[in-house]
């Protein structure tokens, strides 16, 4: 790793000056080179994030780190078939599934703050429930990679493939940033990687099952959650 480790890690500043400047020089790259920088950069540092949509970014990272972490965050929400594809995955590809959870069960949480919680503040539920321990589950790591896309919705156009996720302070890795759903499809069929079934079945972006919607002919990806709310993300990208 280029920089100065300071007890095993680089200093904020040039974790950020690092990100900026790989985001730069990395634009127009593949997926399969940016991974291979934050693989040759972070090693077992580095981590994919997955919500177990599909198993993209953890196949395009293990062909490059084998055995690649794979972070699946188990809301206590998720459809049976989001699970499915989550030890499907762990099964058949080379890569280290890692389930996190949140501090409360599904239970303890609405003892505390009342029953589904998600339809009267989806904020706060999102927060317990995802933003707070992923950040937990990310201590571990100086990077970590997400599935992102530019093409999903107006709050993803600007994603860069790789940035300074100042939250958390760590090297966020976006290597699909510039593809488009065909290439997406494209790739799946080509190397076999596996999907959530609900992707066949008109859902387009697959979240929480109490806040997932099928989407509408003419919808973006992302209509399907939260929908008639203006909610369009759960905190965990901004």
């Amino acid at each position: 790793m280029t920089g100065t480790l300071i007890n095993g890690e680089l200093h904020d500043q040039e974790l950020r000056e690092l990100a900026e400047r790989a985001g730069r020089e990395l634009e127009d790259a593949s997926a399969q080179d940016i991974l291979t920088w934050a693989a040759q950069t972070f090693g077992p540092r580095f981590c994919v994030t997955s919500s177990m949509e599909d198993a993209v970014v953890a196949h395009l990272a293990s062909r490059v780190l084998p055995g690649v972490d794979v972070v699946f965050l188990d809301t206590g929400y998720h459809f049976p078939e989001t699970l499915g594809t989550r030890d499907a995955v762990d099964a058949v590809m080379d890569v280290n599934v890692i389930t996190i959870t949140p501090r409360q069960s599904v239970a303890e949480q609405d003892a505390e703050y009342g029953a589904k919680l998600h339809d009267r503040d989806p904020d706060l539920c999102c927060a317990l429930r995802k933003v707070k321990p992923l950040e937990d589950g990310l201590r571990a790591y100086a990077a970590w990679a997400t599935g992102l896309r530019r093409d999903e919705s107006p709050t993803r156009a600007n994603t860069p493939v790789v940035g300074w996720d100042a939250r958390r302070r760590k090297v966020k890795v976006s290597p699909i940033a510039r593809w488009t759903q065909d290439d997406v499809d494209a790739y799946v069929v080509e190397h076999g990687v596996l999907t959530n079934p609900l992707l066949m079945d008109g859902y387009a972006s697959v979240g929480c099952a109490p806040c997932t919607r099928r989407v509408l002919e003419g919808e973006d990806a992302r209509a399907g959650r939260w929908a008639g709310r203006g909610k369009t993300e759960c905190g965990l990208h901004g």
